[in-house]
């Protein structure tokens, strides 16, 4: 799944077996085959917008004249075993959108194309590194980065002003002294929060962990070892102490941001600041239609004055299956998408481009540019089939978050129980 918001290689492999599949591309289509085809593509929904891909296909269609395009938008609930199913087949979609996290499972299951010798068609100089690490196993490349989107802070422009904050904050340090304004200013109202932050936001965790010089874990060819007891990955979680503290939040320590939704707490007008992603305004708009008009963004800071701190990036990738019959078509279909063409469309759409660096219609919305800015650092959680299991199962990073902010366990132990579960799911 895109990570902003998920069955084993083990099973993928038995699937493989039981249907006699290759998983090598021997038996896909790399050449032309004669008379009319059919391209499968099997995009998500809520991924690309409706014009874009009508004026795609269209394009694809007009210069491919026996070829149609058959269009099938996935959901994401079930669509593992979906792609489970039909990697294993031979009646496989001839191009799919992946998650970034689940990626790495299927290309190490081998049911992907290798397309590292065909990644220039693909402008493979302007990948956005933290979608093409999460496309890549055992040094091959098996997805095509597709779009991405990180967090930033979202606040009200209006509270700002009025508690007598003239510039976004640059620094920790200066969103921690933005909170004390707000909280003086209106802190008599007792539904009143400076920041709005759930105790197992991980995303937002990734952050002050990777701006320490941590991570989550470190890797040795495809073998990771976590590292959440490290120095760095502790003083990442110290600081997200001090600002759930800081800020007076209401939030379940033991929830997430979307338990319950945050951007709808947002919409209230009770809640000067949420780390969220640019949609999120739209959401909250629900409940105060002026939202929209009175937020604007900055990113996540750093403890380095005027440096935003890394972001953990969710995204997709594109990819073509090994038992594909047109995987010359897929190919042709790929370098359409991650042209300057298609690629700027996204960008005009709110998303990050995951094939050209050119963020310049992300700039022309307050909003949209502080992601932008923020983009430039992003980062992916370890590219290991393991990841997808930990996402869909109980997150260790949501455990240990729960248990060092209500006091259930010391930061030595959260961080170290953590850790073994983490190197428990990358071992299987």
């Amino acid at each position: 799944m895109r990570s902003w918001s998920k069955s084993m290689v083990g099973g993928i492999a038995v699937a493989l077996a039981v249907a006699g599949c290759a998983g090598s591309g021997s038996s896909g289509g790399d050449s032309a085959a004669a008379g009319p085809r059919t391209l499968t593509v099997w995009l998500m929904n809520g991924s690309a917008p409706t014009d874009l891909t009508d004026a795609l296909h269209k394009e694809f269609q007009e210069t491919h004249k026996d070829v149609t395009v058959r269009y099938e938008v996935q959901q994401w609930n079930g669509i593992q075993d979906k792609l489970t199913t039909a990697l294993a087949g031979n009646d496989a979609p001839d191009v799919i959108e992946l998650g970034n996290t689940q990626a790495p499972k299927f290309a190490a299951a081998n049911v992907l194309l290798d397309v590292t010798a065909a990644g220039k068609d693909f402008n493979s100089d302007q990948w956005l590194g933290s979608l093409k690490d999460s496309g890549s196993w055992d040094g091959k490349q098996y997805a095509v980065p597709f779009y991405a989107a990180n967090r930033m802070v979202l606040y009200r422009k209006d509270m700002f002003e009025q508690a007598g904050i003239t510039a976004p904050p640059a620094s920790r340090q200066e969103w921690l002294d933005a909170i004390t304004k707000l909280r003086a200013k209106f802190g008599a109202d007792p539904d009143f929060q400076a920041l709005y932050l759930p105790g197992q936001n991980w995303y937002t965790l990734l952050s002050f962990i990777y701006d320490e010089g941590g991570d989550i874990a470190r890797s040795e060819g495809t073998k990771f070892t976590a590292t959440l007891d490290s120095p760095q990955a502790k003083a990442g979680l110290e600081f997200y102490k001090q600002l759930v503290e800081a800020s007076g939040t209401k939030a379940p320590k033991d929830a997430d941001e979307q338990t319950p939704e945050q951007a709808g707490i947002y919409g209230q007008g009770k809640v000067a600041m949420v780390i969220g992603l640019p949609w999120e305004v739209a959401t909250a708009a629900k409940s105060d239609p002026t939202i929209k008009t009175l937020t604007s963004a900055f990113p996540i800071p750093s403890k380095n004055s005027g440096t935003p701190a890394p972001v953990f990036q969710g995204g997709s990738n594109l990819a073509i299956p090994a038992n594909s019959q047109d995987q010359d078509l897929a190919k042709d279909y790929l370098k359409l998408m991650s042209s300057a063409k298609y690629q700027g469309a996204f960008a005009k759409a709110g998303m990050i481009p995951g094939t050209s660096s050119d963020v310049s219609a992300l700039e022309r919305d307050p909003v949209n540019a502080a992601m932008a800015k923020a983009s430039k650092n992003g980062k992916a959680v370890p590219a290991t089939p393991g990841w997808a299991t930990i996402e869909a199962g109980q997150n260790p990073l949501k455990d240990m978050l729960t248990a060092y902010l209500t006091g259930a366990k010391s930061i030595d132990q959260a961080t170290s129980d953590a850790n073994a579960a983490l190197n428990k799911a990358f071992a299987s």
